[in-house]
């Protein structure tokens, strides 16, 4: 059930101020024409002239009162009922005003209060019957038996389109009921919405400002962890050719000085090369894993793989970042601590998150016992947790000792602002 477009808004405004006269003309036009037929009087036409111009001049009132106070009233009920009078009249005198008096029925809902909606109808109905039977009133027991047979037809047929007027009706205020039940679940789902981007905008922005803090620790920790460390031997081993009077044991010290000094440079290279995730800006967050994993393979001699599943999509630079920042880490403690022969990343797009899986056959530990932050000041894997979670995702620990770990980190798929 639709409700009524704006042009049967506008047919029923322009028939509802002008039908009654249109019909109280064809009644006076009908009457006049039959006047003689039914035997009608110079007497009974005067008082017919003389009430169809009160008829007028009472439509002409009612139109006044209904633009001032519209829809149901007492008011609407008295002028109702008054013209009912003038109708019945008018058809007592000529059955052919029965046109006129017909504007009772699709009237009486939108002018008399509910209460009164049925006896409105009933009155109307004995109007209409007394016109099909040729005039009021009745002649004999069967033209009495016709009347009454007829006024059960007619209320009979206004009760059926009153039924279907109120199903009409209810199914209308139904309609609208669920309509604005509708546009609030969809205001409030908006809104949802609206907040919804508003915290993975913050969020994003905390990731961004908190990776920035945390790639400065991370730094610090590979600095102590190679850089310092190494740096450390070679002091050590160029004091011992300059203390030795021994020329072999010089030479032997100051290869090992070398191989540290080589060293300390492959690794301030890498720190170099993980400060800024460049590979980010050439390609996209699998093409770059596809390649870190590869590198740290060709240089750590484990056999590494690079597995992507699902449909890979570009993905937000913050969770790109966060993603690629994981493996680093993850692959920078294997090398140090796993000792293993295999390693393999799994990038997983599922529906509308990212997973990242890392897992390797070194030699395992015992995540419980791990403290929160490594000695030298790293974050490890309280790092990679805390990355994860800034950008409202989880990671899991799995190993132990003597088989392998398994890292996994779970985060929501922003995809690329475009």
């Amino acid at each position: 059930m639709t409700s009524p477009s704006p042009v049967q808004k506008e047919f029923r405004a322009s028939f509802d101020g002008r039908g009654p006269y249109v019909l109280l003309a064809a009644g006076v036009v009908a009457a006049a024409l039959s006047a003689r037929l039914i035997g009608m009087g110079h007497a009974a036409m005067a008082v017919a002239a003389v009430l169809v111009v009160a008829a007028a001049a009472l439509q002409t009132g009612w139109d006044r009162v209904k633009r001032r106070r519209p829809g149901p009233s007492r008011a609407g009920a008295c002028l109702y009922f008054l013209r009912w009078s003038l109708g019945f009249a008018l058809t007592w005198l000529n059955p052919f005003f029965a046109l006129y008096a017909v504007t009772g029925y699709y009237t009486v809902g939108r002018e008399v209060p509910r209460r009164l909606v049925r006896p409105g109808l009933l009155l109307t109905a004995i109007t209409m019957a007394g016109s099909e039977i040729g005039g009021m009133p009745p002649h004999g027991p069967i033209l009495w038996l016709g009347f009454f047979l007829l006024l059960g037809f007619n209320l009979g047929m206004v009760a059926v389109f009153t039924r279907f007027a109120e199903q009409e009706e209810e199914r209308a205020l139904a309609q609208s009921a669920t309509i604005a039940e509708l546009e609030r679940t969809n205001t409030a789902l908006q809104q949802a919405l609206d907040e919804n981007a508003a915290l993975h905008a913050q969020l994003l922005v905390q990731a961004r400002e908190a990776g920035v803090a945390d790639e400065r620790r991370r730094l610090a920790a590979e600095i102590h962890d190679t850089l310092a460390q190494g740096l450390t031997g070679i002091i050590a081993q160029l004091q011992v050719v300059t203390n030795t009077p021994d020329p072999d044991l010089a030479r032997v010290h100051l290869g090992r000085a070398f191989d540290l000094a080589r060293h300390s440079l492959g690794e301030a290279r890498r720190s170099v090369h993980n400060l800024a995730p460049v590979a980010l800006a050439d390609a996209g967050l699998p093409e770059a894993l596809r390649k870190t994993v590869a590198e740290w393979g060709e240089r750590t001699g484990v056999r590494a793989e690079f597995t992507l599943t699902g449909t890979a999509e570009q993905l937000h630079e913050e969770v790109a970042a966060t993603l690629l920042r994981i493996v680093q880490e993850a692959l920078s403690n294997a090398a140090r601590h796993a000792r293993a022969s295999r390693l393999g990343v799994t990038l997983s797009f599922l529906g509308d998150e990212v997973i990242l899986d890392i897992r390797d056959d070194g030699v395992g530990f015992d995540p419980l016992a791990l403290p929160a932050r490594s000695p030298s000041g790293g974050f490890g894997l309280d790092g990679m947790r805390a990355r994860a979670e800034r950008i409202a995702g989880s990671f899991a620990v799995e190993s132990e000792p003597g088989h392998g770990s398994a890292l996994s980190a779970r985060v929501p798929l922003v995809r690329h602002d475009r």
